[in-house]
C-alpha cells in the first residue's frame, strides 16, 4: 500500500509539472513578459554555469547566456513539446557553446593566458563531482578547504576534452538523468554512458596529477576513439 501510495504521488506530481510547464508555454508563446521574466530568473544562472564550464572565457559565456534566451524567445513559437522546456533550453545552451567553441579555436586561441595551472592531489581517492562544487555552510576552514577543492576540480574539469566535459557537466552537476542528457547532446543512450565512463576516469586523473601544473600526456579513458565510444 505504502509502495502505491507513494508511486501515485509520483504520477500526480508528474502530471502537475506537466500542466504547469504547458500553461508557462502558453504564455510565452503569447509574448508574455512575466513569464519570460521568470523564465530568465529561473534558468539565467544555471545555463551561465553550464557555458562557464564548457567555454573558454566567462565573459564569452555571459554574452552567450544572453544570446541564449533571446533565441528561446524568438524560438519558442516553434517550440511543440517533443522533450521538457529545460531540456530544450539546455539544447540551445550547448548548440551556442559548440559555436563559440569552433569561433575560438579559428580566431582567439593564441590569445588565452597561459593561467590553467592545477593544485596537486592529496589523496587517491575518487571524487564526485556534485559534492566538489556545491556551495558550503560549514566553519571558515571547512569553507575555505571547500573553496580550494571547488577550484581544483574546476580547472581540471577545463581539461577534459570534448564530448566527456559537457556529458559529465549536465549529468553530474546539472543532475540530468541519462535519457535527457542524451536527448540534449543527440546521441544514443549507450554513447551517454560510454562518454560519462570515459570522461569521470579521465576527470580522476587529472585530479591525481602527480604535481602542480603536470598532467597526464594522454588522461585515462580518452584513448578509444570517438566513433567505438558506444561499444
Amino acid at each position: 500500500m505504502l509502495q502505491a501510495d507513494l508511486t501515485m504521488g509520483n504520477v500526480a506530481s508528474a502530471l502537475t509539472l506537466q500542466t504547469e510547464e504547458a500553461a508557462l508555454i502558453e504564455e510565452l508563446k503569447a509574448g508574455s513578459e512575466e513569464a519570460f521574466a521568470w523564465l530568465i530568473t529561473r534558468y539565467h544562472q544555471p545555463i551561465y554555469s553550464l557555458l562557464a564550464r564548457t567555454v573558454h572565457d566567462r565573459a564569452d559565456a555571459a554574452d552567450l547566456t544572453q544570446d541564449v534566451f533571446v533565441k528561446v524567445f524568438r524560438k519558442i513559437g516553434s517550440f511543440h513539446g517533443e522533450s521538457s522546456l529545460r531540456t530544450w533550453i539546455y539544447r540551445i545552451a550547448l548548440h551556442e557553446a559548440s559555436n563559440q567553441r569552433r569561433w575560438w579555436v579559428r580566431h582567439k586561441q593564441q590569445e588565452v593566458p597561459i593561467e590553467q595551472e592545477v593544485m596537486e592531489s592529496e589523496s587517491s581517492s575518487s571524487v564526485r563531482l556534485k559534492d566538489m562544487l556545491v556551495d558550503p555552510t560549514e566553519s571558515p576552514l571547512d569553507v575555505a578547504e571547500r573553496e580550494e577543492s571547488r577550484e581544483r576540480v574546476e580547472r581540471a574539469l577545463q581539461a577534459v576534452p570534448e564530448p566527456f566535459r559537457t556529458t559529465l557537466i549536465l549529468r553530474d552537476i546539472e543532475g540530468f538523468v541519462y535519457e535527457e542528457v542524451a536527448e540534449i547532446q543527440g546521441v544514443s543512450l549507450g554513447t551517454v554512458k560510454s562518454r560519462l565512463v570515459r570522461g569521470r576516469s579521465c576527470l580522476r586523473g587529472l585530479l591525481n596529477a602527480p604535481k602542480p601544473g603536470v598532467y597526464p600526456a594522454k588522461p585515462a579513458g580518452i584513448g578509444m576513439p570517438l566513433g567505438e565510444e558506444a561499444r
